[in-house]
């Protein structure tokens, strides 16, 4: 049986498609931030959604601080096991960091019930009591946000990056546009769109981009 394409080796699938997002957007007449660039294209290349490059907000220096923090191994905390799973675990341990999600976690659960919260916002009370500084990608609860949000205005804590993302209908526009007012350093995916696998594709930007992996 033949097929009406040709056959592309794995190694040159990837390179293959960033060249027809770089034409596409060239075509387009988008220009992108040098700094912020890679991370855009990573994103579109996930999801084959060229509105990410007009919907991906940064902070002055979100780039910078991320770098940063991920150089000086600050953890991840993702509200889902899919973004957990998504990120590059090998290139983040290079740097001494490590990705962790609370969801699944008894005390989380049993704090949702007993505050009748979210499992999402109890994620962000459990990260707040650690006392540690983290990245926090979120993808698909905007009560996360909500609750970060808060968190940062009470000075319990003190986000080195906030990754925005949660898709979906309910609070989600709400949520992201209450990141956008924080002094923290964060990206964020204005509207409805993004997702975990949007936000762990962030996060693999930022590390290949210092590390070379990519």
């Amino acid at each position: 049986m033949t097929y009406p394409f040709e056959t592309i080796l794995p190694a040159d699938i990837e390179r293959r498609s960033f060249e027809m997002i770089a034409q596409e957007l060239d075509a387009q007449g988008v220009r992108l931030d040098e700094e912020t660039d890679p991370i855009v294209r990573r994103v579109i290349h996930t999801t084959a959604d060229f509105e990410y490059a007009r919907n991906l907000v940064f902070s002055p220096d979100a780039v910078q601080a991320a770098h940063a923090a991920l150089r000086a191994g600050v953890p991840v905390v993702t509200d889902t096991q899919m973004a957990r799973a998504g990120i590059n675990k090998k290139s983040l341990a290079r740097f001494g960091g490590e990705v962790l999600c609370f969801m699944s976690d008894d005390d989380v659960a049993e704090a949702a019930r007993v505050n009748g919260t979210t499992r999402a916002t109890a994620c962000m009370d459990k990260a707040c009591t650690l006392e540690r500084p983290f990245i926090f990608a979120v993808g698909n609860a905007p009560t996360a946000l909500i609750r970060l949000y808060e968190l940062i205005g009470e000075g319990k804590l003190h986000p080195a990056l906030i990754v925005g993302v949660p898709v979906g209908f309910v609070n989600v526009v709400e949520s992201k546009e209450l990141i956008l007012k924080t002094d923290v350093p964060y990206i964020v995916a204005r509207g409805r769109k993004g997702g975990s696998n949007v936000a762990a594709a962030i996060i693999n930007a930022l590390l290949y981009s210092l590390d070379g992996a990519r």
